[in-house]
């Protein structure tokens, strides 16, 4: 079994029609991002995990992901280590629940994100329903890169703030450039937030939800 702590909410009735998976952002733990579960997902459609990061740094709180040596560009062991770890607790949640990656949307915030895109957009790993970026970015790392040409149809919603000052929003320029130059459909919400999912961002997200959920019928 997984080693990583979660939180989850279950649907309203039955096994669900798919999972959320929501992984959260830098010192922070599994119950960050549980609320968004009902904001997401009013209707309790979805079986919503919310893991906790793997990593413990001495003089910080909360848990982590992956060592930070500079913006945009994780520490390799640390990442891979998160990788394998957090690729386990998708194959053995897919497992247990029953419902596959089809069906599951991977989002996060900040380093949750980078996370999410990191899972969702390697070569060896399912191609998920979707993924939900929120303040993050595809990230620069040795012994990763992104394999877009093996999930052309992969739906992606990035939101940023113009304020960031922690990811800054040319991060997410980025990111949007490189789903625009592969052909992924994508959809961007740029707002005047600081480091944070702002209503804007939260609203375009719940209509991701909401796109994904019909997808599946």
């Amino acid at each position: 079994m997984t080693s990583l702590a979660f939180q989850e909410r279950l649907p309203a009735e039955g096994a669900g029609e798919g999972l959320l998976v929501l992984h959260h952002g830098r010192g922070s733990d599994e119950h960050d991002l549980l609320g968004l579960a009902d904001v997401y997902d009013p209707e309790r459609r979805l079986h919503v995990v919310t893991p906790r990061g793997p990593l413990t740094i001495p003089g910080f709180p909360g848990a982590h992901w992956y060592v930070v040596p500079r913006v945009g560009y994780p520490d390799p062991q640390t990442f891979h280590a998160a990788f394998d770890a957090l690729a386990a607790f998708h194959d053995e949640l897919w497992e247990r629940t029953g419902i596959g990656p089809e069906r599951t949307i991977l989002g996060g915030f900040s380093m949750g994100a980078v996370m999410s895109y990191s899972l969702g957009l390697a070569g060896n790993r399912p191609v998920p329903a979707g993924i939900i970026a929120h303040s993050g970015f595809i990230p620069t790392v040795e012994g990763w890169e992104p394999e877009l040409a093996s999930r052309p149809e992969l739906p992606v919603l990035v939101t940023h703030g113009t304020a960031d000052p922690i990811i800054g929003v040319d991060f997410a320029h980025r990111a949007t450039a490189l789903l625009d130059a592969a052909g992924l459909p994508f959809d961007y919400v740029e707002t005047g937030a600081a480091h944070q999912i702002d209503a804007d961002h939260a609203r375009a997200a719940q209509g991701f939800v909401r796109s994904r959920l019909a997808a599946f019928v």
